[in-house]
């Protein structure tokens, strides 16, 4: 019986390994140059965490166990509580800022469909114990840092801009109770995928009332910033809320991304513990789901029993970017295929041991090296070595009985005989 993989899954065979190195290698590299620290937890963690963050309804979008003493697991949908975990555990001892990354297996319960899956990767970057925007903006141009690495311009991706704060203080000074934001979050984070009159619809059901209402449709119409104050008795909270977005993109503008960034009062972010900035990043098109998104949570580490520390950070999922960098054809010749630095080709089986020897000193001097297990003829071995993209072939024959081999150029076609010793010897030079 032939067992498939499990659905929403992917087996690596080594060219879709070489893509998945080629994208974590530049989530490492972006994350290295802008400061940032890697770490890791473990894949299983308690499901009361995932509870404490998300409420109840998050067990049916996780997979969740129980280990054989009865307690409560989940495999991690997700890196951020646990890195709040952590963080609480050793809060004292952490200098701060604290900016760490990872780059995280996660699994999530649900219907594999277009760039997403059950199991993923995902980078997460994240500065905890800095108030100030500017942390906000390093993280979006640490984000933009690697997705302009990979070839990607301000024509392929934006990154699109809103706050939390900002949005629930204009809420407020057109009269929406505070008790009622956190019930409007969700509708107005999916406006952008409902039609008009369906969403109007589900708007008058949570707010009735037609002046507050027609208001809040007014202000989800803002495409400026400049905009969302038209119309709206601005309350001190309410501009200074305007102010700090209009900071960040001053920020984003002296490090040279403002190309890439725009307002779009539309990012809501379903999430119920972003409390700032929110952003997410498109491909220009809008034929993808989100590259990623993030924002600031200045609550969370508070939930899960430590001080309150304000943090900000960002998700990037590998399976939408892959599609969206093959899309661009930025992937082809990107990615690093299979190459050795020597192989060692044997011409009579008489000499094998030798070959062994000398694959093997060139594996300890840090040479990539490779040989055939089976005698075959030389034609054979040396295709091998132009299928596996050998730069020289080392050819062990007769020569060697006199400490010589021949070593073949496979561009030039160029070859000459040297003694075994030279031949080592110009390695380390």
């Amino acid at each position: 019986m032939k067992v498939p993989a499990v659905k929403g899954t992917r087996d690596f065979y080594p060219p879709l390994m070489a893509r998945r190195n080629y994208l974590v290698d530049g989530w490492k590299a972006a994350a290295n140059r802008n400061g940032f620290e890697e770490y890791d937890g473990p894949i299983l963690e308690y499901l009361k965490m995932y509870q404490i963050k998300s409420g109840d309804e998050i067990v049916d979008q996780l997979f969740s166990l129980q280990d054989r003493g009865g307690r409560d697991l989940a495999i991690r949908p997700e890196i951020t509580p646990t890195l709040a975990r952590m963080v609480n555990q050793q809060i004292n001892a952490l200098p701060r800022p604290i900016k760490w990354f990872s780059v995280p297996r996660l699994c999530r319960a649900e219907r594999p469909q277009k760039g997403r899956l059950r199991e993923f990767f995902q980078w997460n970057i994240d500065v905890i114990g800095a108030e100030d925007l500017l942390a906000d903006a390093e993280v979006i141009c640490c984000a933009l840092d690697y997705l302009q690495s990979t070839g990607l311009t301000a024509d392929d991706v934006v990154v699109r801009i809103s706050s939390r704060r900002m949005l629930a203080e204009m809420l407020k000074a057109i009269g929406v109770a505070e008790d009622q934001l956190e019930s409007l979050y969700p509708l107005l984070d999916k406006k952008g995928r409902m039609a008009p009159d369906a969403f109007e619809a589900a708007l008058g059901d949570l707010v009735p009332a037609a002046d507050p209402m027609n208001k809040i449709l007014d202000l989800m119409k803002a495409e400026r910033l400049e905009q969302v104050s038209e119309g709206v008795t601005m309350t001190g909270p309410a501009q200074a809320s305007v102010e700090e977005l209009s900071s960040l993109f001053d920020l984003l503008d002296r490090m040279g991304v403002a190309d890439f960034c725009r307002f779009d009062i539309s990012i809501v972010r379903g999430l119920a513990y972003y409390t700032g900035v929110v952003f997410e990043i498109y491909d220009r098109d809008c034929e993808l789901r989100a590259l990623g998104g993030g924002g600031r949570y200045d609550n969370l580490l508070k939930q899960f029993g430590g001080p309150q520390v304000t943090a900000t950070g960002l998700g990037m999922g590998d399976c939408v970017l892959a599609i969206l960098l093959e899309e661009k054809g930025l992937l082809a010749g990107r990615v690093p295929t299979r190459s050795l630095d020597y192989y060692v080709a044997c011409v009579d089986k008489r000499y094998f041991p030798q070959a062994v020897e000398i694959v093997a000193r060139l594996r300890r001097a840090g040479r990539r090296a490779n040989l055939s297990y089976r005698q075959t003829g030389l034609g054979k071995q040396l295709k091998q070595a132009s299928e596996q993209n050998a730069t020289e072939v080392v050819i062990v024959g007769a020569e060697i009985e006199s400490q010589r081999v021949a070593v073949k150029a496979l561009a030039s076609g160029e070859q000459r005989v040297v003694a075994v010793d030279q031949f080592f010897a110009g390695l380390q030079a």
